[in-house]
C-alpha cells in the first residue's frame, strides 16, 4: 500500500499561503501594463479600500469559494422569502385581519428601503462584511419576533426587522458580486447568483403546506431563525479572513481616528445623516398608512387618527427635504448621482417596476386559492412561474449583455413590451370564468420581462458610475426607488380592495350570508370553508374577480412612465470598462 502524503502543519499551511498569496500579487502587478490598476487607492472609504485588498491578494480558487458560498446563501434567502410570503395570509387570518395582508409590509418596505442607504455607509466605511454580519443579525431576529407575535401589529413589527435584515442581505451579496466582477460580465453573474431560486420557488409551497399542516407557522420561522445564521455567516468568515490575509502582507495601513467615544457616535451620525433618514422614513410611513387603516376607522377619511398620520407625513417630508436643502452636513442620498440622467433613469424604472408587481401581487395567492380552487402548494407553483421565467432570462440576458456590451436595445425593444402585453391581457384573465392556465400564459410573459429588466436596471446604473467607491450607494439608490416603489404599491393594492371588497361581497353574498359578510371578508380559511359551486362561493369569487381587475388595471397603467424612463437612458457599451481591481471575473 502507498503511503499517505505528508500533511503539512498549521505554520507550514499559513507559510505556504502567505507565499502563494505574495505570489498572486507579484503576478497580477507583471501581468497588467497599468501599475496603479492594481494599487490600492487611498482615497476611498476605508471599507472600499478593503475589499480592493481582497480582490488583488485572492486567487481564482478563492473566488470561485466566495461564488458557491454566494449561491449558497442565496438560495436560503430564497427559500426563506418564498416560504414567509406563502405563510402571510394565514399569519394576518389567525388574527381575523387577511383584509390587512399588504399593510404589514408597508412600513418595513419603506424602511427597508431607505436603511439600505445606512448599510451602504456600513458597507463602505465600516467593510462589507461588517455590513453584512449586521444584516443577518436584523433578519434573525426579525424572524425570532415573527414566530413569536401575538397580533397584526406585533407581526408587522417584526417585518420591520426582517425585511431589512433580509433585502439587507441580497443587497450586501449584489455588492459582493459588483466588487468581484468585471462590469461586462456582472450581468450574467448576478444572474447566476440568482439562480437558486430555479429550486427554492418548487420548494416554499410544500414547506409551507407541512408545517400550515402539521407545527403550525410559528415553527416554520422558527426553523428560519436556526437556519439564516447557519448558512450565512461562512461567507462572512471568508471574506474576514481573506481581508487578514491581505493585511499582513501589508496592503492595509493601520487607521486610528483619534476621536473618544463621544465623538464617534457624533462622527458617525453625521456621515449615516440620522436625522434625514428618520425624518424620509417616518414621512413616507405616515403618509402612506392612512391608504390601508381608513376603512378600520368609523369614520373613514374624516377620523382623526387618520387625518393626523396624513398630516405628520407630510410634514415630516417636507421637514426632510428643509432639513436636506439647507442643514445637512452630509446627506445620505447622493443628489449629484441622480443627476445624470442614466442613474435617474434607473432608478425610476425600478420604481415602476415594484409599484406595478405590489399592485396586483398582494392577494394573487388568496385569488388562485379561492377563484381557481389550488392548494396552497399549486398556487404557489403558479406565482413561482413569475421567479423561474424570471431566473431562466436574466441569465440569458447577461450572457447576452456579456457578448454584445448593449443593455438599453433589449429593455427598451423586449422587457418593456413584453411586460405591457402579459400585464394587459391579466386584465381579461383574472376574472372568476377563466381557466388558470391563460393566468400562468400571462405569469409567464411577465416573469421573462422580469428577468430582463431587473439585470439591465442593474448594470445601467453600475455603468453610469464611474468608480467601485460608488457601487454600494448607486446600488442602495436603486434599493430605495424600488422599496418605495413597493409601498406604494401595496398601498395602492390595500385601497383598491378594501374600498371595493366589501362592498362587491355585499352585492354578490345571499341575503342569509350578509351577517357573517365581515368574518368572510377578513379570513381567507372561512371563504375556502364554502365549497366550490355553492352561491357563498360564487359570489365570493365574482368579487375577487371585479377587485383583480381593478388591480390589474393599476398595475398595467404605471407603466407608462416605465417607458420613459427607458428613454431616459445613455445607450452605453459596458465593454472594456474598468471598475474593478485584482482577481475578478
Amino acid at each position: 500500500m502507498a503511503a499517505a502524503p505528508p500533511v503539512d502543519s498549521p505554520m507550514e499551511a499559513e507559510a505556504k499561503y502567505n507565499t502563494e498569496a505574495e505570489n498572486v500579487v507579484r503576478e497580477v502587478k507583471s501581468s497588467d501594463d497599468d501599475q496603479e490598476s492594481n494599487t490600492i487607492n487611498t482615497t476611498f472609504q476605508p471599507g472600499v479600500q478593503d475589499i480592493e485588498a481582497v480582490t488583488i491578494t485572492w486567487s481564482r480558487t478563492w473566488l470561485i469559494v466566495a461564488y458557491v458560498l454566494i449561491w449558497i446563501t442565496y438560495f436560503i434567502q430564497g427559500l426563506v422569502t418564498g416560504v414567509t410570503g406563502a405563510l402571510l395570509p394565514y399569519v394576518t387570518s389567525a388574527f381575523a385581519e387577511h383584509s390587512l395582508t399588504p399593510t404589514t409590509g408597508i412600513l418595513s418596505a419603506v424602511i427597508g428601503g431607505v436603511t439600505n442607504l445606512s448599510i451602504a455607509k456600513v458597507l463602505d466605511i465600516f467593510g462589507r462584511s461588517q455590513g453584512y454580519l449586521l444584516c443577518i443579525v436584523l433578519c434573525t431576529v426579525g424572524l425570532i419576533m415573527s414566530a413569536a407575535c401575538n397580533n397584526v401589529e406585533a407581526y408587522a413589527a417584526s417585518q420591520v426587522f426582517y425585511t431589512v435584515g433580509i433585502n439587507g442581505i441580497g443587497y450586501s451579496l449584489s455588492v459582493f458580486v459588483a466588487d468581484t466582477s468585471s462590469l461586462r460580465h456582472r450581468g450574467l453573474m448576478q444572474a447566476f447568483v440568482s439562480s437558486p431560486n430555479l429550486i427554492t420557488c418548487w420548494l416554499s409551497g410544500p414547506i409551507s403546506t407541512a408545517f400550515l399542516n402539521g407545527a403550525g407557522w410559528r415553527w416554520a420561522f422558527g426553523m428560519f431563525t436556526i437556519l439564516v445564521p447557519a448558512v450565512t455567516l461562512p461567507l462572512s468568515g471568508l471574506f474576514m479572513w481573506q481581508f487578514s490575509k491581505a493585511k499582513k502582507l501589508g496592503l492595509i495601513a493601520s487607521r486610528q481616528s483619534g476621536r473618544t467615544p463621544w465623538q464617534s457616535i457624533a462622527y458617525y451620525c453625521r456621515e449615516f445623516d440620522a436625522v434625514g433618514l428618520f425624518l424620509l422614513s417616518a414621512g413616507v410611513a405616515f403618509f402612506l398608512l392612512p391608504f390601508n387603516l381608513y376603512t378600520n376607522e368609523a369614520k373613514g377619511w374624516r377620523s382623526a387618527l387618520i387625518l393626523s398620520f396624513l398630516i405628520v407625513g407630510i410634514v415630516l417630508i417636507i421637514l426632510f427635504v428643509v432639513w436636506e436643502k439647507f442643514f445637512v452636513p452630509v446627506s445620505f442620498l447622493p443628489w449629484s448621482i441622480l443627476q445624470d440622467r442614466t442613474v435617474l433613469g434607473a432608478c425610476i424604472l425600478s420604481f415602476v417596476l415594484f409599484l406595478s408587481y405590489f399592485c396586483w401581487s398582494s392577494y394573487f395567492g388568496s385569488f388562485l386559492q379561492v377563484v381557481n380552487n389550488l392548494s396552497i402548494t399549486h398556487a404557489s407553483y403558479v406565482m413561482q412561474t413569475y421567479t423561474v421565467g424570471g431566473v431562466v432570462f436574466a441569465i440569458g440576458t447577461g450572457a447576452f449583455i456579456s457578448y454584445t456590451g448593449r443593455f438599453k436595445p433589449v429593455t427598451l425593444y423586449f422587457g418593456i413590451p413584453l411586460t405591457i402585453l402579459g400585464m394587459g391581457l391579466l386584465i381579461y384573465f383574472r376574472q372568476a370564468d377563466q381557466n388558470v392556465g391563460f393566468i400562468v400564459m400571462c405569469m409567464i410573459f411577465i416573469s421573462f420581462a422580469e428577468g430582463v429588466l431587473v439585470i439591465c436596471d442593474e448594470i445601467a446604473i453600475m455603468a453610469a458610475v464611474s468608480e467601485q467607491q460608488y457601487f454600494a450607494i448607486s446600488l442602495a439608490v436603486l434599493g430605495l426607488f424600488s422599496n418605495i416603489g413597493s409601498a406604494i404599491g401595496l398601498t395602492i393594492s390595500a385601497a383598491i380592495w378594501q374600498g371595493t371588497m366589501p362592498g362587491k361581497l355585499a352585492e354578490y353574498l345571499p341575503t342569509v350570508d350578509q351577517e357573517n359578510l365581515l368574518l368572510i371578508y377578513e379570513s381567507l380559511p372561512t371563504q375556502l370553508s364554502f365549497p366550490v359551486g355553492s352561491p357563498e362561493r360564487t359570489a365570493i369569487q365574482h368579487a375577487y374577480g371585479d377587485v383583480q381587475q381593478r388591480l390589474m388595471i393599476a398595475g398595467t397603467a404605471v407603466w407608462v412612465i416605465g417607458v420613459v424612463s427607458v428613454l431616459m437612458w445613455r445607450d452605453i457599451k459596458v465593454i472594456n470598462i474598468k471598475q474593478t481591481k485584482g482577481q475578478v471575473v
